[in-house]
């Protein structure tokens, strides 16, 4: 073998390495945005699993305030289907109504003291809040996990190998600038 054989091969191969290290960190980075997905499902079946008990301790203290019940019950329904279907733009609208129902019973429940001295209302306001926090942590993970997947299959040379076999963007989970707004609390009491 002369030496222009040698060098080719050298060159071959380290092209043939980087292709393989552009396409493992590639896999890598749609698995983390699965990974994302997959931890805001688990803390959506766990909110899922946490709201009934909620409405429940709730009903037994606000028999009138069925209004407030029944959009919580419609919006946890509503963030169950688009779980369910993967249907990331529709889990955001479902999510902030969710969000906003939320709110809206917590500060109903001021309106009770006997509720709001009660214990098992206490812990699952607390938990129910919490995980209102995991969750929005999540989001966020998900939301710089897909933002990283996106801009990599566009950045040259890893486009060509995106386009190659076949990796896709992933839509980000986003809310409207009005499902991003405050409660306002004053209002409910009016």
């Amino acid at each position: 073998m002369d030496y222009s054989t040698i060098i080719i091969l050298i060159v071959l191969s380290l092209i043939l390495v980087y292709i393989i290290l552009i396409y493992n960190n590639l896999v890598q980075l749609k698995h983390n945005v699965s990974k994302a997905w997959s931890n805001i499902d688990v803390l959506l079946k766990q909110r899922h699993d946490e709201l009934p008990k909620l409405v429940e301790t709730c009903k037994q203290y606000m028999g009138y305030e069925k209004s407030a019940l029944e959009a919580i019950i419609e919006a946890r329904s509503a963030v169950s289907h688009a779980q369910q279907d993967s249907d990331i733009k529709a889990l955001g609208v479902a999510e902030t109504q969710l969000r906003l129902g939320l709110g809206n019973l917590f500060a109903l429940a001021e309106s009770y003291p006997e509720l709001k001295a009660n214990q098992s209302f206490q812990h699952l306001q607390t938990r129910i809040t919490g995980l209102e926090h995991d969750i929005a942590d999540r989001r966020e993970f998900y939301n710089e996990s897909t933002n990283i997947n996106n801009i990599r299959i566009e950045q040259f040379p890893d486009v060509l190998i995106a386009k190659i076999f076949g990796f896709k963007p992933f839509d980000l989970l986003e809310f409207s600038e009005s499902d991003k707004a405050d409660v306002n609390v004053s209002l409910l009491f009016q």
